[in-house]
């Protein structure tokens, strides 16, 4: 992981610069330059407005009782895709403007949670163990291992209902 890191802070600025001199020899420095400003404002107000669009859309899932977890995927990536589109370059931008689709950041953020899914989960227990329960415990913290279950249909793409006697329920 560490190399595919690397890999990619060196490759994406290669990339990015020689698509920089094709695009400056086609057209111009000066138009170029000009294209790079207008994407980074057009990402500005796009991000805006689907931003708070979202955040409302959010609130109106809190108000309803429920966790706005559709929007909060639609979030990330909209933060992801304004910070791809102020960075300057024409590989970046068609990334960052390819995010502002909301079907595009369903299906990325569907793909991301399938894949965290039914992943070991490690839940660690911080309060003090044993005797006198005081901050030198001589037990460190317990750990309860689990599973991580995906709750949404694969038939469908849509959450199932959850265990309306789960203690985790608000």
């Amino acid at each position: 992981m560490p190399f595919l890191i690397f890999l990619l802070f060196v490759s994406v600025p290669i990339a990015e610069i020689a698509v920089f001199i094709e695009v400056g020899s086609e057209i111009g420095v000066v138009a170029t330059l000009a294209f790079t400003v207008l994407t980074a404002f057009l990402g500005v107000v796009l991000l805006r407005v689907q931003g708070l669009s979202t955040f409302a859309r959010a609130q109106a899932s809190l108000d309803a009782g429920e966790p706005p977890v559709e929007e909060m995927v639609h979030g990330v990536f909209l933060a992801a895709a304004g910070i791809l589109l102020l960075v300057p370059g024409f590989l970046t931008d068609a990334l960052g403007f390819l995010l502002f689709v909301p079907q595009v950041r369903l299906a990325l953020g569907r793909r991301l949670m399938r894949s965290l899914a039914g992943g070991r989960v490690h839940v660690y227990d911080t309060r003090p163990q044993g005797p006198g329960s005081g901050s030198n415990a001589p037990h460190g913290p317990s750990v309860i291992e689990g599973e991580v279950v995906e709750e949404i249909d694969e038939e469908n793409g849509k959450k199932r209902p959850g265990n309306p006697n789960s203690p985790w329920k608000p």
